[in-house]
């Protein structure tokens, strides 16, 4: 486990209350920077590494405390994975406080796991629902849960370990 005392983050945006975001009330964190730049992206203004502005892990997990009825938070974008090291710290506190993490993400899983830093992997460790892969504007589809392209997929823990297994198998 890498040291995450790595805690400045460069936000977009943050939505203390959500629904749409994750299972139950989440606070949402939008994460500014993204290599993606998928079409007809719904966040465009996160694409940038430059905007946006800077908030430590300490005063995220201050937010977070203060309402109890949170379920959770959610690291959207941009691309979450691009900040990692400062999203493990957010991630360790909100696990600490019994709430659970999800990441939106524009990579695979598949792809983040070939990536050499262990910050990635840590995040995936911390992260309780992965939603992976870029968004594909031909396979739009409104009636997804948490999606916006059917491409992409939910990954529980568990979903996350068959998938491991599975590559070792045919690796």
């Amino acid at each position: 486990m890498p040291d995450s005392s790595i805690s400045q983050l460069r936000l977009s945006g943050i939505v203390e209350e959500s629904i749409v975001d994750g299972p139950g009330l989440r606070f949402v964190l939008f994460t500014q920077g993204c290599p993606h730049h998928c079409k007809g992206c719904h966040n465009p203004q996160t694409h940038s590494f430059e905007g946006g502005f800077l908030m430590t892990a300490e005063a995220v997990l201050a937010s977070v405390e203060e309402n109890p009825l949170l379920a959770g938070a959610t690291f959207s974008g941009g691309e979450p994975f691009e900040q990692a090291p400062a999203l493990c710290a957010v991630a360790e506190g909100i696990r600490t406080m019994g709430k659970n993490v999800v990441t939106f993400t524009g990579y695979t899983y598949e792809a983040l796991l070939c990536r050499p830093d262990p910050w990635t992997r840590y995040l995936l460790e911390l992260t309780d629902l992965l939603i992976d892969g870029p968004y594909v504007e031909a396979l739009r589809d409104p009636e997804l849960r948490f999606r916006g392209s059917s491409n992409q997929r939910e990954l529980t823990r568990a979903d996350r370990k068959r998938l491991q297994a599975a590559m070792r198998r045919y690796a």
